[in-house]
């Protein structure tokens, strides 16, 4: 048998540690936030605690026309400005949902001035239910944010009522 000193085993045991693979980053998954800005050209939404960047989710999907801010029912658009998050639905048709406060009040008066109906139910939400499995890539909502299930599951952990949430063009 052949013995080896415990100097004599240091290089093995260096070589050995050489050869593992490096440990990858984990995934940050929020406990608690209190800001979310959606930036539509970068198609991310960022989640913040204390002003701190907790994590960002990428490739998020808007309504079919996602360029400009919304105006009216039915135009497709995403809303661009300051609102709030104020409900939520477990019973959504998208697996889970997190409503918009759009339309605010500058929102409504525009609409009005029109003759036209500003239009609502703007929600952060994940897939449809009846999509067995994956996610619809691109823009395919009717103004929605929408995200995969796993991150609206995330979010519906983290995000309270009350959350402000900014949307930028």
């Amino acid at each position: 048998m052949i013995r080896f000193g415990r100097l004599a085993l240091f290089p093995l045991l260096l070589a050995a540690a050489a050869c593992q693979p490096k440990p990858q980053p984990v995934a940050v998954v929020p406990t608690e936030i209190d800001f979310l800005l959606v930036d539509k050209s970068d198609r991310t939404l960022a989640a913040y605690l204390d002003g701190k960047l907790i994590k960002t989710y990428e490739n998020i999907g808007f309504g079919d026309a996602p360029a400009g801010h919304k105006q009216f029912e039915g135009d497709e658009r995403t809303p661009e400005g300051r609102y709030t998050i104020d409900a939520r639905n477990p019973n959504s048709a998208y697996h889970l949902s997190l409503r918009i406060s759009y339309p605010n009040a500058e929102d409504r008066a525009f609409a009005e001035s029109l003759g036209r109906s500003p239009g609502g139910d703007i929600f952060i939400h994940g897939q449809p239910n009846s999509l067995p499995v994956g996610r619809i890539p691109g823009d395919w909502t009717d103004g929605c944010i929408a995200v995969s299930n796993a991150e609206i599951e995330e979010l519906w952990n983290a995000v309270p009522n009350g959350t402000p949430i900014e949307i930028r063009p």
